[in-house]
C-alpha cells in the first residue's frame, strides 16, 4: 500500500532571505557616528575655530600664489623683445666700480651711461659715483643676489647721508625718476633689462595703493590717502647679469655694461640666504600681514660675505 507522499513546497524566505535594511547610524560601516565623535573628536571649541582660520588661510594663500605665477609666466611671455633701436644707446659718459668681496679686491666694472635716453637717470648715477652732491656708492654694499641680477644698497635716506645731501641742495628724491622711467617704457615696449644692463630702482611694485580715508581738517570732512611703505630714494641699483623683464616694472636703465662682466659674474656666485617663500607658515604669515615675515623676506638672497664697492668715479 503506498504511503501518501508530501510535496514539500520550498519556502521563499528560506531560500531568498529579505534584504536587511542597515541600521541608520550604521550606514557604510560607519558604526554610531556619535559616540565615535565623542571618543575621538575630542575638540575645544577654539581649537576647531583655530583648525578651521588656519584651513581657510592655506587654501586663500595657495589660490593666490598660483594665480600670482601663472599671471607672471603668462606676462613674460607675452612680452616682446626691445627694438634694435631702443638696445643700441651709445654712452655719454664712463664710470667705474672697483669691487671688494670680503676685503679681497676682484676687480673693477667699468659702465657706460646713457646721457641721451635717460638724462635724470644717468645724471643722478655719475653725481653718486663722483660724490659731487657729498654723498657716493663708496664703501657701500650690495645687499641682493638674485639669479638674474645683483642689487646694491645705494645710500641711506637718514643720518649722515641725507644730510650731506641736503647741503649741497641735491635731494634724494625719485619724483623725476619715476617720470623718466614712465617715458621710457612708452617710447621702448618690450624687455629694457636685458643682460649687462645698470638700472636705478624707481619704484616698488609690491607696495599697495594708498588707502582713501576721511579726515577732520578746520572743521570739515576731507579726503585723504594714507600711505603704506617706503618709496625708494632713487639710489639703489641692478646689475643684470641675465635677461630680467620683472625689472621692467621698478628699475630705469641708465647704463650698460661696458667692460668687468666678469667681476658681476664673480659678486652673484657669492652665497647667499636661501628663500623659505615655499613654507606654507611664511604664506599664510605673508597673506595675513605678519611683520615677522617682511622682516624674515628682507633676509632672502643676501650675501653672506660682505660685497662693497671700495672706490668709484668718473672716467675721461
Amino acid at each position: 500500500m503506498l504511503q501518501n507522499t508530501r510535496v514539500i513546497q520550498p519556502q521563499a524566505h528560506h531560500l531568498y532571505p529579505p534584504p536587511q535594511t542597515p541600521h541608520p547610524r550604521e550606514i557604510h560601516g560607519i558604526p554610531n557616528c556619535p559616540s565615535v565623535l565623542k571618543q575621538y573628536c575630542k575638540f575645544s571649541r577654539r581649537e576647531l575655530t583655530i583648525f578651521t582660520n588656519s584651513s581657510l588661510l592655506l587654501l586663500l594663500s595657495s589660490q593666490t600664489l598660483e594665480q600670482h605665477h601663472l599671471t607672471k609666466a603668462q606676462a613674460q611671455e607675452e612680452i616682446p623683445k626691445s627694438s634694435p633701436s631702443c638696445n643700441n644707446e651709445v654712452p655719454t659718459k664712463r664710470a667705474f666700480l672697483d669691487i671688494s668681496i670680503d676685503g679681497e679686491p676682484i676687480g673693477r666694472v667699468i659702465i657706460g651711461l646713457y646721457g641721451d635716453k635717460a638724462p635724470f637717470g644717468a645724471s643722478r648715477f655719475s653725481d653718486l659715483v663722483s660724490g659731487k652732491t657729498g654723498i657716493s656708492y663708496r664703501r657701500k654694499e650690495f645687499i641682493k643676489i638674485m639669479p638674474n641680477y645683483v642689487q646694491h644698497g645705494g645710500v641711506r635716506s637718514y643720518g649722515v647721508d641725507a644730510e650731506l645731501a641736503k647741503r649741497t641742495g641735491k635731494g634724494l628724491g625719485n619724483d623725476e625718476l619715476v617720470d623718466e622711467w614712465v617715458r621710457v617704457n612708452e617710447e621702448c615696449p618690450g624687455t629694457k633689462n636685458l643682460a649687462g644692463t645698470v638700472s636705478i630702482i624707481v619704484r616698488d611694485p609690491s607696495k599697495p595703493p594708498p588707502k582713501v580715508k576721511l579726515v577732520a581738517r578746520n572743521g570739515k570732512l576731507e579726503i585723504d590717502q594714507e600711505e603704506f611703505g617706503v618709496d625708494p630714494n632713487g639710489t639703489e641699483f641692478v646689475i643684470t647679469t641675465k635677461d630680467s623683464p620683472e625689472l621692467d616694472a621698478s628699475a630705469l636703465v641708465v647704463g650698460r655694461v661696458l667692460q668687468g662682466m666678469d667681476v658681476v659674474q664673480r659678486i652673484g656666485n657669492v652665497k647667499t640666504v636661501q628663500e623659505n617663500t615655499s613654507s606654507p607658515y611664511f604664506r599664510v604669515a605673508k597673506l595675513i600681514g605678519d611683520k615677522r615675515a617682511v622682516v624674515a623676506e628682507r633676509g632672502f638672497n643676501r650675501p653672506y660675505s660682505k660685497v662693497i664697492v671700495t672706490n668709484c668715479g668718473l672716467l675721461e
